[in-house]
């Protein structure tokens, strides 16, 4: 085994966590997998993983190796890509990260009609609610909803999305429509504690900032939970627009307080710079940007 595949079983055994979880990634036995990483460690003449019966750590010096690894694999790959003509066709593995409700409503629909316009292109889609870091994961696009730090990667905008409070229009008309944030401490609430919306509901009006803390008698642990909750008359929640401009357009669900929303966050692609942008992830951003650039749920300003 040459150097280039023992850094790749290291670095699969690395972000898989477990020999076993590396194998069945690489196709491999997990005695070879388990070989390669101790003829590696020998030759190096480090520990660069440490067992147990239970579970595998990093060291730090494999923590450093690790980042080597992802460096020299995604040049090596570069160059063939290069050669190979695939800056010019796209072809060769795309790595996605979105958040896991959006990924499931507006990026799966979109991956689907990439890949037919593509068949030299396989997609691994990573469907998180946390910020994946793409250098450290091996990603080569992410969707990101909010402000974004000066990170130095390139970034396309294909909408926004805001803070709603909505309800059932059953419940609405039998309990009243809150005109005033303040009304939402007496009301049914529903809330999702998965969510980083969850505790202080904060407005914005015409007398400043505003936060309201409800006393939810219904938590569940998924948004998608707390959505079915609302639909079918339980109370007043949260949610992000996107999560349920389905339900708004179908009439399950109706928003409420939107003098007093938050301003608007952005939703961008995001991709890494660099000398070459491969033709797999140059042609995604461009059919993702314009995909998600249409659709009204993301950009209610088209609506005219």
């Amino acid at each position: 085994m040459d150097r280039f595949q023992e850094m790749q079983v290291f670095l699969a055994v690395a972000e898989e966590q477990g020999f076993a979880a590396a194998a069945r990634r690489l196709n491999m036995s997990p005695p070879s997998v388990t070989r390669a990483v101790a003829a590696l460690e020998e030759r190096i003449g480090t520990l660069l993983l440490a067992r147990t019966t239970r579970s595998v750590h990093i060291t730090e010096a494999g923590q450093r190796y690790v980042e080597d690894c992802r460096r020299i694999l995604a040049e090596l790959e570069e160059a063939e890509e290069s050669a190979a003509g695939s800056h010019a066709i796209a072809r060769g593995q795309l790595t996605l990260t979105a958040p896991v409700l959006f990924g499931e409503l507006f990026v799966t629909p979109v991956l689907v009609d990439y890949l037919e316009q593509h068949p030299a292109v396989s997609i691994k889609a990573l469907l998180v609610d946390r910020v994946v870091s793409m250098v450290d994961e091996g990603i080569d696009v992410a969707v990101r909803i909010g402000n974004l730090p000066d990170s130095g990667l390139h970034c396309v905008k294909v909408g926004e999305m805001r803070l709603v409070v909505c309800a059932s229009s059953a419940y609405l008309n039998q309990h009243g429509r809150p005109q005033h944030p303040n009304e939402l401490r007496e009301a049914r609430v529903v809330e999702a504690a998965s969510t980083i919306l969850a505790s202080d509901w904060r407005f914005a009006g015409p007398e400043g900032s505003l936060i309201v803390c409800p006393e939810p008698r219904l938590i569940v642990s998924a948004t998608q939970a707390a959505i079915n909750a609302a639909c079918l008359g339980w109370g007043l929640t949260r949610v992000l627009s996107y999560q349920v401009a389905g339900k708004v357009a179908a009439g399950e669900l109706e928003i409420v307080l939107e003098p007093f929303e938050l301003p608007p966050l952005p939703i961008h692609v995001v991709y890494q710079s660099g000398r070459k942008v491969p033709a797999k992830v140059r042609t995604f951003v461009d059919f993702c940007a314009e995909r998600l650039g249409q659709d009204l749920a993301l950009n209610p300003s088209r609506q005219a």
